[in-house]
C-alpha cells in the first residue's frame, strides 16, 4: 500500500523549524523516527528537492511527503466475530469492542477491525488503500462503539463528505473524574502533538489544529460525572484531551487521566450514537450501541455509592 502524497506550504510560524519536527506536528499519526527514515530514503522533499530531516525550513517552502509502501506486509482476513448492527450493499455499521485496533499499521497487521472485515465481506471501499479498506473514520483502540464502514467507493466518498461537513452526528458517552457544576459546555481549544511527549496529544498553540467538543452532563455522582459529548471536529484523542484540559479526565484513561480503582480496561468512553444520510437511498439513519458490560458496571458502582 502506498499512502496518498501529502503537501504543505510552510507558514511564518514554521520559519526556522526542523523539517521532521514540523511534519510530525502537522501529521501526528507519523512518528518522528519514521519521518526521519523517509527523509533519508528520499521520500520527503522541499521545493521538489530531497532534504535531510534536520533541514531548517523557510516561510513559503513547499514540503511534499510520499510515504513508501510497507515492505513484505500483507493484510490477511481473520475470523474474528463482529457485532454488525446494520448492513446493505453500500455500507455496514459495526459496534467495535474496546481493545480492538481499527486498522493495521506497518509492523502491526493482525487482530484489527480491518482483518475481521476482510473475512466478513469481500466488498470494501478502496479509497484508503490496502491497510484501511472500508475505513471512513476511526475510534481509539480502547474506545468502544459505532463505526460506519463503506463497502463501495461511492459510499465512502459520500460518508466522508458528511463527516467533513459536520452533517453526520456522533455522540459519545464518557464517565469523567469530578462533578461538573454547569449542565453543558463547549470546549474550543487547538490540539496537536504534545511538545513534551511525542506519544501524546495536547491542547497547544504550536501547530495545534482547531478542535471543538460539546458536552452535556447526564448524571452526577459523588466525585464523577456521566457526560454526552458531541464532536464538531475529529482530532486524534480529541474528547480525551479536551476533557483532561478542563480537569475532568475520562475514567481509566491511560494517557490523560489518573489511576483509578474501577475494573475497566481502557478509558470509559463509548461511541453510543451515529447518524448520517444513506449515500444511495438518501434516508436518514440513526444507530445506538448499548454500553459494554464493564462500562455499565462502573455506572452501577457509582450509583450505589452516590
Amino acid at each position: 500500500m502506498k499512502d496518498e502524497q501529502l503537501s504543505l506550504v510552510v507558514s511564518q510560524e514554521g520559519e526556522g523549524e526542523r523539517l521532521d519536527k514540523h511534519i510530525v506536528a502537522l501529521f501526528p499519526d507519523w512518528s518522528r523516527s519514521t519521518v526521519q527514515k523517509w527523509a533519508k530514503e528520499g521520500h520527503v522533499q522541499v521545493n521538489n528537492k530531497s532534504e535531510k530531516s534536520n533541514y531548517k525550513l523557510k516561510a513559503g517552502d513547499q514540503v511534499t511527503v510520499t510515504p513508501p509502501a510497507p515492505e513484505h506486509e500483507t493484510i490477511e482476513p481473520e475470523n474474528v466475530a463482529l457485532d454488525v448492527l446494520y448492513e446493505d450493499e453500500e455500507l455496514l455499521v459495526v459496534n467495535k469492542p474496546r481493545g480492538m485496533v481499527v486498522h493495521p499499521a506497518p509492523g502491526h497487521t493482525t487482530g484489527t477491525l480491518v482483518n475481521a472485515l476482510l473475512h466478513y465481506t469481500p466488498s470494501l471501499s478502496t479509497l484508503n488503500g490496502d491497510f484501511r479498506p472500508g475505513i471512513v473514520h476511526r475510534l481509539d483502540k480502547d474506545t468502544s462503539g459505532l463505526l460506519v464502514v463503506a463497502k463501495t467507493d461511492y459510499a465512502h466518498e459520500q460518508l466522508a463528505d458528511q463527516l467533513r461537513e459536520k452533517k453526520a452526528e456522533r455522540l459519545y458517552k464518557a464517565i469523567v473524574h469530578g462533578v461538573i457544576a454547569h449542565q453543558r459546555g463547549t470546549i474550543e481549544a487547538p490540539i496537536g502533538r504534545d511538545p513534551n511527549d511525542r506519544q501524546k496529544m495536547a491542547v497547544t498553540d504550536q501547530h495545534g489544529k482547531e478542535a471543538t467538543t460539546h458536552f452535556e452532563v447526564e448524571e452526577r455522582f459523588n466525585s464523577h460525572s456521566l457526560l454526552t459529548c458531541q464532536l464538531e471536529t475529529g482530532r486524534t484523542h480529541q474528547i480525551r484531551v479536551h476533557l483532561a484540559y478542563i480537569n475532568h479526565p475520562v475514567v481509566k484513561d491511560p494517557k490523560y487521566g489518573p489511576k483509578s480503582k474501577f475494573a475497566i480496561r481502557g478509558q470509559a468512553l463509548h461511541a453510543e450514537t451515529l447518524a448520517f444520510v444513506h449515500p444511495a437511498t438518501k434516508e436518514f439513519m440513526k444507530f445506538q450501541a448499548p454500553f459494554p458490560d464493564d462500562f455499565t458496571q462502573v455506572l452501577t458502582q457509582l450509583r450505589m455509592n452516590a
